[in-house]
């Protein structure tokens, strides 16, 4: 498939012409549906830095209400999020202690150190993404004349660099017993918490009972074109807006990309096992392609990672597939990652299943 340019009509500008293309690098890449459009277009502004966004106030509220906790803050990216939240939690000098394979550590340009003076300590994520509940507490440091004093516990849910795994609340339960006999407070990046929910049967409010502060975000698994939540009480919300300010993410007439995330909330959550199960179908039918190593028990959600057979060059199965209209992303040492969504129907997933084994398998070349 070739990458034409068209003419946005009356616009004057240029946009990619995706039609016929796959796209399952992310679940980012999705564009606003047409209500989120008419929402934005119809959004009643004021000036978030005064507080005074109606749009952005009624989704603060609502997305505390999910979560169960008293105050939310909205905020442009998962990754200010996260940072916010730990500037909240943590002053220079102060740990975090954060898993190995977590999206703070790898992808969040080092900014708790950097922006924070946060020391990142690391504990072993498991292939499920959970942490070592023995080495957790192991890490937690007090008070000393030689050591830094632990500030936080981050977990992630789901896990993206395991697979897109979701926490089980028998795990979060006894994490929480930790954090509570430790004094120490659980940040969750669950910026696809609610594809968590759907996966294990709970509702998104039990899953952040267990931790003190949740940074969802609406860009992901809920199709809205920008934006996070981050909730907490109300305290470090305050702390967080603060936080927001200092990152330059305070906002004006936000209330025009905040009106899209009220509308993910009616009309994407329900939605989301739709994803699961369509994951689930090119991961086994990927599973079913000789030579390619795939672990199915890690494809919970609306992820899946993969490596191709030995002797079939990463790079060049990645530009084979995108030559025939399938877009995936190198995921470095894991692989090769494909991630549903709601511009993924079933027949996108059959012809993604024609186009990787043609390249994979060299079969259904005539389907691809």
């Amino acid at each position: 498939m070739t990458e034409t340019a068209t003419r946005t009509a009356g616009m004057g500008v240029s946009a990619p012409d995706l039609s016929g293309v796959i796209d399952l690098r992310s679940d980012t890449v999705t564009r606003p549906t047409p209500s989120m459009r008419r929402a934005m277009a119809e959004a009643v502004v004021g000036d978030d830095q005064y507080g005074d966004d109606p749009t952005v106030n009624e989704l603060e509220a609502q997305a505390a209400e999910l979560m169960g906790k008293e105050a939310a803050v909205f905020v442009p990216s998962g990754t200010m999020g996260n940072l916010a939240s730990l500037l909240a939690r943590c002053d220079r000098g102060v740990e975090a202690i954060v898993g190995s394979e977590s999206h703070i550590l790898w992808y969040e340009m080092s900014g708790a150190s950097a922006l924070g003076g946060i020391p990142l300590f690391t504990v072993q994520n498991d292939r499920q993404g959970q942490l070592d509940l023995d080495q957790v507490e192991a890490a937690i440091r007090l008070p000393g004349a030689t050591n830094p004093v632990t500030g936080v516990i981050c977990v992630e849910n789901t896990h993206n660099r395991c697979g897109g795994t979701a926490l089980s609340m028998d795990y979060l339960r006894q994490l929480r017993e930790i954090s509570l006999r430790r004094g120490v407070p659980i940040h969750m990046d669950g910026a696809r918490i609610f594809n968590a929910a759907a996966a294990i049967g709970a509702p998104v409010s039990e899953i952040a009972a267990e931790v003190d502060s949740v940074q969802f975000c609406l860009s992901k698994g809920l199709a809205a074109p920008v934006g996070t939540l981050v909730t907490g009480d109300a305290a470090f919300i305050a702390k967080v807006r603060r936080a927001r300010k200092i990152l330059g993410g305070a906002m004006r007439q936000a209330g025009v990309v905040a009106a899209a995330g009220l509308v993910a909330f009616e009309e994407m959550i329900g939605r989301l096992p739709e994803d699961h199960t369509r994951a689930r179908r090119l991961a086994e039918a990927l599973a079913a392609i000789p030579g390619v190593t795939i672990d199915l028990d890690s494809v919970q959600t609306n992820i899946v990672v993969f490596r191709p057979p030995a002797g079939i060059d990463k790079e060049g199965a990645i530009a084979a597939f995108r030559e025939r209209g399938l877009w995936v992303s190198d995921y470095g040492t894991r692989g090769i990652r494909l991630v549903t969504h709601y511009e993924i129907d079933d027949a996108a997933v059959a012809r993604a299943q024609a186009i990787l084994a043609s390249v994979l398998a060299g079969v259904g070349a005539a389907h691809a």
